[in-house]
């Protein structure tokens, strides 16, 4: 029950730290093939399709970080606010896996930082001072 307690009060700090990961993963992925390519001619393409899918576990973890932080926040707007840019980030995320429509991978980016900034913004201004005061 502490646990669920702390994901609560720290939802927005960690919805931030998830989606700087994401843009760091993101940033990272071609690198780490490029920088790997010898080494993935043989035959360990695992080590890559874990590192790739990394991307559902960002997933997940920013749409606990939403629903926790949705629940907290002072101001109906920012529950929308965190329900369009999460729609728009797993939107970004799938399409990039599916290739259903070709759009930029900036895209992602942008979406994830839109989602930092909705936490950060609701952080600073929405959330209820019980929460403010015990986040790290």
């Amino acid at each position: 029950m502490k646990l669920l307690g702390n994901l609560i009060i720290k939802s927005d700090t960690l919805g931030i730290l998830t989606c700087a990961l994401c843009i760091v993963h993101c940033f990272s992925t071609p690198f780490f093939i490029i920088l790997s390519y010898n080494y993935l001619q043989t035959e360990h393409l695992t080590s890559v399709i874990w590192f790739k899918n990394l991307d559902y576990f960002f997933l997940v973890i920013s749409f606990i970080m939403v629903f926790f932080s949705s629940k907290t926040t002072s101001k109906s707007l920012m529950k929308f606010l965190f329900w369009l840019s999460w729609s728009l980030f797993f939107i970004s995320i799938v399409n990039e896996k599916i290739e259903l429509l070709m759009i930029p991978e900036l895209m992602t980016y942008m979406t994830s930082i839109l989602l930092a900034g909705i936490h950060l913004l609701n952080f600073k201004y929405c959330k209820p001072k019980k929460f403010r005061d015990k986040t790290i």
